[in-house]
């Protein structure tokens, strides 16, 4: 059923995902003991429904069927994936260094996405110094 849908409604469902996931792990601190796979759903639920247009564009008996479900959960799972091996950008490994080395500490960043929260981290800690 996913794969019926067009590429637009497609894209915009993989783009709430990440979008969801990374603003979910901002709000436990990327902090790994404290993820909770239900939460992050519930989390991604209430962002798709307030701020996703491809919820709306998908037919209600598409919406309520088993096998789209297991669709979007195995989307999901692709998705987060994939964020969580693409590895950090050399610019990005560098401005963190360079921020930590000013402000002494020493956060570790295993991904792209970790690491640009990481960045934001400590721009705004450079603001508050």
């Amino acid at each position: 059923m996913y794969k019926q849908l067009s590429s637009g409604v497609k894209i915009s469902i993989t783009r709430s995902i990440s979008t969801a996931f990374e603003q979910y792990l901002a709000s436990i601190g990327w902090d790994e003991d404290q993820f909770s796979m239900e939460d992050f759903i519930a989390n991604w639920q209430q962002y798709f429904l307030e701020n996703a247009a491809w919820f709306d564009k998908v037919p209600q008996e598409v919406l309520l069927s088993p096998e789209f479900h297991e669709e979007i959960a195995q989307k999901i799972d692709e998705v987060i994936a994939k964020i969580l091996s693409e590895k950090p950008t050399k610019k990005q490994i560098e401005s963190i260094e360079k921020m930590q080395n000013e402000l002494g500490t020493n956060y570790t960043y295993g991904c792209k996405a970790e690491a640009n929260y990481v960045e934001q981290l400590l721009k705004e800690q450079l603001k508050q110094k």
